[in-house]
């Protein structure tokens, strides 16, 4: 990371300071005093900032989703062990999995137009240290309540990276190079479910007490806390813009310059309208968004479905202990960063030549799409190879392996989907993706709670059938979007139709 970039963006960090107000008649006098844009060269922008830059606060995004979603699972890794200590049922263990998961429906609300209020960095360092609480919180528990609360709220906090990271990439990548890095950011939501089950197996099969683990996510939350606060710069624009501004106005003395976010209030109707209404009325006007935000929460949810089902095939099936049932979720990984890999390698470059080929025009968002068109199938038949061979009389490395295709699938769906509501949508994206966010939450919370059942009414070959046929009923949505995709952006009152509004919105949205 460059020294003058970071020293820079280092001292954009926080809520603008108190100044003496800037009346609006007195602004408006003079549009020649409105600092609306920054040069690519200028230390503010984050567009211009050294790559090396960049992709530390990409990885550093992608680690503060890690920990979230690590922490969302890692209770399954123990389930035995929380049992034992307050005597609750089975299904009231699962709640520890969903209701953290329940917590991604109501944070992303908050945080996400909070961080467009404020900036991303106060709400990250904010609810991070409060997530970092409830984590110990529940470390101490005594009672099954403490347990369940802390739980809940330690989701909503939590909530706050998967609200806003996806932000902060857009905020310092163009859209020429936005696929690679959010290629490999994507790779953690599904990373940290797998990895949780299990660091907590090997607790719980070690005989260390259970709280351990949940000192353990404290530790991991505290030190990503240490790292924002001391080396993630902001990267909102309009906050940049708002300190550039003052920057201005002291250096100068000159108290005329002013951003427009200094000017632009929202009445309290409005915010909530913006926060609450808004993205929901979105969701239900928009058939595009509503069949990619159906597939992308079933895809979701079955990941945490996984959790309830590979217990019921490994542990009660093969007879592993709790430590080695954990491993089983490492090859969903495994394809995740496969499919990091081939996207990278393949698909980024890629659409990096179309982009120059269609330039000045932007790229027609239906190229994006390539890569869940693949996955589509390939991640239906995940179901029924995992399902069909979780015989306990068939080795176990065969249902074990179609988790590579399980997370290859998933990867590859959520990157040409997301891609798709980005670039479809643009200035209207953030949006978009807040509502999906809470949508496909509310399915991940909710798949846990009938997986087991599911699973040991109809046996592991019919349950993962069962759902590998809706699998099969949702694979030709990326193929209708490829085919009429236009068409229904052009019926669309979010979307930009025309290739002149695109490449309007396009800079607008970069700006």
């Amino acid at each position: 990371m460059s020294d003058k970039s970071l020293s820079a963006a280092s001292s954009a960090t926080g809520i603008p300071s108190a100044e003496r107000p800037i009346s609006f008649q007195e602004k408006e006098k003079s549009e020649s005093f409105l600092v609306d844009k920054l040069a690519l060269d200028d230390p503010y922008n984050p567009q211009g900032w050294s790559a090396a830059t960049k992709w530390y606060i990409t990885m550093q995004a992608g680690l503060l989703v890690l920990n979230a979603t690590f922490a969302s699972s890692a209770p399954g890794g123990i389930a035995q062990a929380l049992i034992e200590e307050f005597h609750f049922s089975r299904e009231v263990q699962i709640l520890t999995v969903s209701l953290f998961v329940a917590g991604y429906c109501v944070g992303p609300l908050l945080w996400g137009p909070l961080s467009e209020e404020f900036g991303r960095r106060p709400i990250f360092l904010g609810t991070f240290f409060v997530y970092m609480m409830f984590q110990i919180g529940a470390a101490l528990a005594h009672n099954t309540a403490t347990i369940l609360i802390t739980r809940f709220l330690g989701g909503v906090f939590a909530a706050a990276p998967l609200a806003n990271s996806g932000a902060v990439i857009s905020d310092i990548w163009d859209a020429k190079s936005r696929g690679r890095a959010l290629a490999i950011f994507t790779l953690a939501p599904f990373a940290g479910p797998t990895l949780g089950p299990t660091v907590a197996g090997f607790i719980y099969v070690s005989g260390t007490s259970w709280r351990w683990l949940f000192w353990i996510l404290a530790i991991f939350a505290g030190v990503c806390w240490i790292l924002m606060l001391f080396t993630l710069p902001e990267t909102y624009m309009p906050i940049l813009l708002v300190q550039h501004a003052q920057k201005l106005r002291k250096e100068t003395g000159d108290d005329r310059y002013y951003a427009p976010k200094e000017v632009t209030k929202k009445t309290l109707g409005q915010q909530v309208e913006h926060v609450l209404l808004r993205p929901f009325k979105m969701l239900f006007q928009e058939p595009m968004l509503l069949a990619m935000t159906l597939y992308m929460s079933f895809v979701y949810g079955c990941l945490y479905l996984c959790f309830a089902a590979y217990p019921i095939v490994f542990t009660e099936g093969h007879h592993l202990n709790a430590g080695i049932s954990g491993l089983m979720y490492i090859p969903i990984m495994g394809g995740g960063v496969l499919a990091v890999t081939l996207y990278s390698f393949i698909f980024s470059p890629r659409y990096e030549r179309e982009v120059e080929r269609c330039a000045p025009n932007p790229v027609v968002p239906e190229f994006r799409l390539e890569t869940a068109l693949i996955a589509a199938p390939l991640y239906a038949a995940s179901f029924f190879w995992f399902g069909w061979t979780s015989y306990p009389s068939v080795s176990l490395w065969a249902p074990l392996m179609s988790g590579v295709l399980t997370g290859f699938g998933i990867c590859w769906i959520f990157l040409g989907l997301f891609n798709y509501i980005i670039d479809t949508y643009l200035i209207s994206a953030a949006t978009a993706l807040s509502v999906t966010t809470v949508v496909r939450s509310i399915f991940g919370a909710a798949f846990p709670l009938f997986g087991a059942q599911m699973y040991e009414a109809l046996s592991p070959r019919w349950a993962s059938s069962l759902l590998g046929f809706v699998a099969i009923a949702m694979t030709p949505i990326p193929f209708v979007f490829m085919k009429y995709g236009a068409t229904l952006r052009a019926r669309s009152k979010y979307t930009p139709s025309t290739s002149s509004e695109r490449l309007k919105e396009s800079e607008n949205s970069a700006a």
